[in-house]
């Protein structure tokens, strides 16, 4: 019985073999081409993108940006050339029209600069055989146009957002009708101003009486720029109950705003835009009490990942909203260890 047992053991072991022997591999992109060296390639190699992180090298929202494209670069193996650009829109415009130039397969942008300016240069860009795509602010009707081409969105829904982290600080503040807000934004900008006009009109909806100041170019590169800004509006209205930050590197120093304004935590609702590390730490002391997480790792890594798909396969452009999620003191703990890593 025994004897019988190991022959039975043994036949199983060798049809098994035979079986992984025979049957058809599963073959994936990488393993389809092969280097001088005889290495495999990874699937993407020798695509040559350019993408813009926004804003200035290291900020504490476009590194977030950057480290996902560059994750997506070493995943995939596209060869791709980084331009920053202060979050400064006219700055963005020119460094396009010098990546089409050099003549890559794609290009990621950012859409700060509008439909109206970017319209023609990214008709230029398709002409050419170029890929674009956007992240973190949209242009609709561009994308409409050569999503087929693979032209695709990656970031939040703009005004949507704006609007829901207005609603949601109204409701947690417990301010009243009639209480003051300082809504810090960026409505200057076309399309991304739509963020800021959605906080400004769900305050409005809750009947709070909305200051707007709008975020100079200096402070928009250097958020430490905006403090002589902040102080000066406290000042002139102490009777403020809420201020909201339209800007990940201004919500970053939403602490430091306070403390040279005079305010401790907990005096003034302070809400804003993107984790970054020092907001975490600001959630945790109680200067900063609401923050939105867009996920803009998100808003490197999938631009990067939406051009090789173009190139290689003739996948069409993909919109993914990135924007929705809450951080408070309620959670912040989970999420900072992803913080401390730049990945949130």
């Amino acid at each position: 019985m025994l004897k019988r047992t190991w022959i039975v053991a043994a036949l199983i072991i060798v049809l098994a073999l035979l079986i992984v022997a025979v049957a058809p591999q599963q073959q994936t992109p990488q393993a389809n081409a092969q280097g001088s060296n005889g290495a495999a390639e990874k699937w993407c190699s020798g695509v040559k993108i350019v993408f813009f992180p926004g804003g200035p090298t290291g900020g504490p929202f476009a590194v977030n940006v950057y480290n996902g494209a560059v994750q997506a670069a070493a995943d995939l193996g596209a060869d791709v050339d980084y331009v920053w650009s202060d979050w400064d829109p006219q700055k963005m415009i020119q460094q396009f029209s010098e990546a089409i130039a050099t003549s890559p397969d794609g290009i990621a942008v950012m859409g700060h600069p509008g439909e109206e300016a970017f319209a023609p240069l990214v008709e230029e860009a398709e002409a050419a055989g170029i890929i674009v795509t956007s992240q973190n602010t949209d242009l609709p009707s561009i994308e409409t146009k050569f999503a087929g081409n693979g032209f695709g969105y990656v970031g939040q829904e703009l005004y949507a957002t704006g609007y829901n982290l207005g609603r949601e600080a109204a409701l947690r503040s417990g301010v009243q009708s009639g209480d003051r807000a300082m809504v810090w934004g960026l409505l200057s900008q076309p399309t991304r101003g739509q963020r800021t006009q959605g906080v400004i009109d769900a305050f409005e909806e809750a009947g709070l009486t909305v200051d707007y100041v709008e975020i100079d170019s200096a402070t928009n590169a250097d958020a430490a720029a905006g403090i002589p800004t902040f102080v000066a509006y406290v000042a002139s209205h102490p009777d403020v109950k809420m201020v909201v930050t339209d800007h990940g590197g201004l919500t970053g120093t939403l602490q430091s705003y306070l403390e040279a304004a005079g305010a401790g935590p907990d005096q003034i609702f302070a809400a804003g835009f993107d984790l970054n590390p020092a907001a975490v730490e600001a959630i945790r002391a109680g200067w900063t009490d609401l923050v939105i997480d867009q996920q803009q790792w998100l808003q490197g890594y999938l631009p990067i990942l939406q051009i090789c798909l173009t190139e290689k396969f003739g996948f069409s452009g993909l919109h993914i909203d990135t924007g929705g999620g809450f951080a408070s003191i309620d959670n912040v703990d989970l999420l900072a260890p992803l913080v401390e890593q730049v990945i949130r």
